[in-house]
């Protein structure tokens, strides 16, 4: 049955609108769930679509809805709206009632990720069985076609969108994503779904069908590939072979928990750029490859030729996923690892013949994590690592990637409370989950060095993310896990061939929890086809414990070293500038350079506390390190010692490492990391008019602005005669020009990085009376003068002694500077 158009409304729809824009919030729901409950699903699917988009806001953005995302815990509405969504609630309640009768509603591809809308566009299926048989065909062409789905594969795709789509909040309201409505109904359904205790519960409304209904038939106007071969899911394999009256109810009830997931995954996950996306494009010619480069038969596995692999490429999607869009996946990732650990115990290390008599909810849990999350996960894991800013917020980035990394805190066993992380070995069951997951240990691993010797270790937080990441893989065997994967995947391929009688080919194509794949005891094959698969056949697989990311780890640890010495020098320079406070500076009597060094840095701002915590966070990262890769702590210490006595012997004060160009100097990428750090810097000075400096809070800005004007008349006036006096020789125009004009910046182009037409260009002769706008020079000058009353002297007599001293002190200074020439 095709979904009526939105404008098609009846009496019970009409007054439904009438009150939300009238009615309290309250009120509106509890009218809503009368609704659900008294009115039959007829009457109820005209409503359905209009009901999710009010409550989750149009995926346009237009529409705000519920302003679910942003609905805290601390507000009004956020009990109702938690109640009236769960997952027992009045909407699920709505959804069941909606299935029960089988309708079918649009779900615009348009709304979809952008790899997923891509190659649909171009007439290539996705891989996911979420897809299959779902799509509509309308006259307009492909731009506009769309899913026909059930209530509840509409609902979660609505529900799992609102997370991707741009809002905003109320500026000046403190939003906590992990405390939000969203965040809590992500929560409450993956438990619901994907428990990890017991089965998935029954559907508020029996489901008398027992499966979804059969979509309408693929139209002929677009032949559609796939990218392999398509099986039944999990729920038809295990009810066709029963009648749907006596159907296991775990089997008829799990189509929900396979779809939630799916939907999540392909709505949360599915965003890269085009290079990632052309990686990923193919997987049935990955295989074809991944078996000729093993020397793997391929008579037991027979595709049909795939003939839309070269077309998809006009894909890029400018897409960088919020702090709350990963917090989300972070949650979902945990919670998958509880699921997955959650299976009985006997079925972990039984044999493939026990897993054909398993449940289908226990099948799920063995392979939902390779199945559904590992490819899509790390591909959007390495997006992030490679777009997201080199700043704090990349936190939420590494938890997520961590918590992935580390599925056995997730499992039933409780460990000791007291025990720190640290010394909790890894048990030895989880080498193969390291093995088959090696890229997302090793290759991540690298993208974080390459991101960490780029950023500020001195601010306690980037200090604090790698000491994170350290302290994790520094667990015991773990890095002796990473190894032996390593050593797995760089086994000649040729020592293969005589066991090619043991491999069968793994089905990339449907749900791997159709057709059950032949166990394979050949880890190195794991490994293998675990790398090609995500890399690609040409990739150049780097070690993590090779030569190269062996020196990048010691470049790491110089970096660390630099950390540390110039927080220790942030640490004594805010004693210094504390310690020389004086009254005087409340008057504006402090430093009046505006060309002070920035540190690069906001530690300034932190306190001495996180100037402590971050000795003690890089501090302990070394330890690490040395744990992980085998480093002798003692040679470790000897380096960072001397290093940090070159940088005490006055690296502090030496220039950024650059390079000398036509146009001035050009820095290096040492030079950067050392400007980065606070290590070095330029001292950066104005090299603009000094006239047109701006206002400082010591002067006075009616004064400057007046004594400006003045000055320029003169300067207009008298330009001719003050250039002429300036170029002839003698010591007169030696005096002139020591009055008329700048102090020589010969010294300071050596410290600043300043042009070739900077440096050249010559400083015109002109009087300059801003000095005497500054408050410091008037309450001198009015000091002075209260000072000389006491001795006799009146206005006219003080300003002519004035003038005379100032001229005497020009005269004595032209006099050292021609005999400073001299010698």
């Amino acid at each position: 049955m095709a979904s009526p158009p939105l404008q098609q409304s009846s009496f019970l729809l009409a007054s439904l609108k009438a009150d939300y824009l009238n009615k309290p919030f309250l009120q509106r729901c509890q009218d809503l769930v009368k609704v659900i409950d008294d009115y039959p699903a007829k009457e109820l699917h005209l409503l359905f679509t209009w009901l999710v988009e009010s409550v989750f806001g149009s995926l346009d953005g237009s529409i705000v809805g519920w302003n679910v995302r942003f609905v805290q815990a601390r507000t009004n509405e956020y009990n109702t709206i938690v109640e009236f969504l769960d997952p027992s609630g009045p909407m699920m309640k709505l959804v069941y009632k909606l299935h029960a009768e089988e309708y079918k509603y649009d779900f615009p591809i348009s709304y979809l990720p952008g790899p997923v809308r891509a190659s649909i566009q171009e007439g290539v299926l996705p891989d996911c069985p979420l897809f299959h048989n779902k799509l509509q065909f309308p006259p307009s062409g492909l731009l506009s076609l769309s899913l026909s789905l059930n209530p509840f594969e509409y609902y979660m795709f609505y529900f799992a969108a609102s997370l991707i789509v741009q809002r905003s909040y109320l500026p000046g309201q403190h939003f906590s994503p992990s405390d939000s409505a969203y965040f809590v109904l992500v929560d409450s359904y993956l438990k619901y779904f994907l428990p990890t205790e017991g089965n998935v519960p029954p559907s508020l409304v029996p489901v008398v069908r027992g499966t979804v209904s059969p979509p309408p038939p693929r139209s002929p106007i677009v032949p559609f590939t796939g990218y392999g071969v398509h099986h039944t899911s999990l729920l038809k394999r295990h009810i066709s072979h029963q009648p749907s009256m006596n159907a296991d109810p775990a089997a008829q009830e799990i189509w929900r928990s396979e779809t939630i997931l799916q939907v999540f995954v392909e709505m949360w996950l599915h965003h890269y750029s085009l290079e990632m996306y052309q990686k990923m494009q193919c997987p049935q010619v990955k295989l074809e490859l991944l078996q000729s480069r093993l020397g793997i038969s391929s008579m037991h596995c027979s595709t049909p030729t795939q003939s839309g692999y070269g077309t998809l490429h006009t894909y890029q999607e400018p897409f960088c996923p919020t702090e709350e869009h990963v917090l989300v996946v972070r949650h979902l990732v945990k919670h998958l690892h509880s699921f997955s650990s959650s299976q009985r115990p006997e079925l972990i290390t039984s044999s493939p013949s026990a897993h054909s008599h398993t449940s289908p909810l226990e099948e799920f849990k063995r392979v939902v994590i390779p199945r559904f999350v590992q490819q899509k996960l790390y591909v959007f894991l390495q997006h992030c690592f490679g777009h997201w800013p080199l700043d704090a917020s990349f936190r939420a980035v590494l938890e997520t990637w961590l918590s992935y990394l580390q599925p056995w805190r997730y499992t039933p066993e409780k460990q000791s409370p007291h025990m720190d992380n640290q010394d909790r070995t890894v048990p030895d069951k989880w080498a193969a989950f390291v093995q088959e997951n090696l890229l997302m240990y090793t290759k991540l691993f690298q993208g974080f060095l390459n991101r960490t010797i780029r950023t500020d270790l001195v601010n306690p937080k980037n200090a604090l993310m790698v000491f994170r990441v350290a302290k994790v893989f520094a667990q015991p065997n773990l890095s002796e896990m990473i190894q032996k994967g390593e050593q797995l995947f760089l086994e000649p391929e040729h020592v293969l061939h005589h066991r090619q009688h043991r491999f069968l080919t793994p089905s990339l194509g449907g749900s791997f929890l159709s057709s059950r794949q032949p166990f394979i005891t050949d880890s190195v094959f794991k490994v293998k086809s675990h790398v090609y698969s995500l890399e690609g056949q040409d990739c150049q697989y780097k070690q993590m414990f090779g030569a190269e990311v062996r020196n990048t780890v010691l470049r790491l640890s110089q970096l660390i070293a630099q950390a540390k010495q110039t927080a220790k020098s942030i640490s004594d320079h805010s004693a210094e500038e504390a310690a020389n406070q004086s009254f005087l500076s409340w008057f504006g009597f402090g430093s009046s350079d505006l060309n002070t060094s920035y540190l690069g840095n906001d530690i300034d701002y932190m306190g001495l506390d996180s100037i402590k915590k971050t000795d003690e966070y890089l501090d302990r990262t070394l330890d690490y390190i040395c744990q992980i890769f085998k480093l002798n702590s003692a040679q470790l210490s000897q380096l960072m010692v001397s290093f940090v006595s070159t940088q005490d012997d006055g690296g502090s004060k030496q220039l950024p490492d650059c390079i000398q160009e036509a146009n001035g100097l050009l820095l290096t990428d040492l030079g950067r990391l050392q400007m980065i750090n606070g290590l070095r810097k330029f001292d950066i000075d104005y090299q603009g008019d000094p006239e047109l400096q701006p206002i400082r809070s010591y002067e006075s800005a009616v004064l400057v602005r007046l004594l400006y004007r003045l000055s320029s008349l003169i300067n207009e006036r008298f330009a001719g005669e003050m250039d002429s006096l300036c170029s002839r020789r003698g010591f007169s125009s030696r005096l002139a020009r020591y009055f008329l004009t700048a102090s020589s910046t010969a010294e300071t182009s050596k410290r600043s990085p300043l042009t070739r037409r900077s440096l050249e260009r010559q400083p015109q002769p002109r009087i300059s009376l801003r000095y005497l706008g500054s408050y410091r020079t008037l309450l001198s000058i009015f000091l002075l003068y209260v000072i000389a009353s006491f001795f006799g002297f009146g206005p006219v007599s003080f300003i002519f002694w004035g003038l005379l001293a100032c001229f005497c002190h020009g005269v004595v200074m032209t006099m050292f500077a021609d005999k400073r020439k001299t010698h």
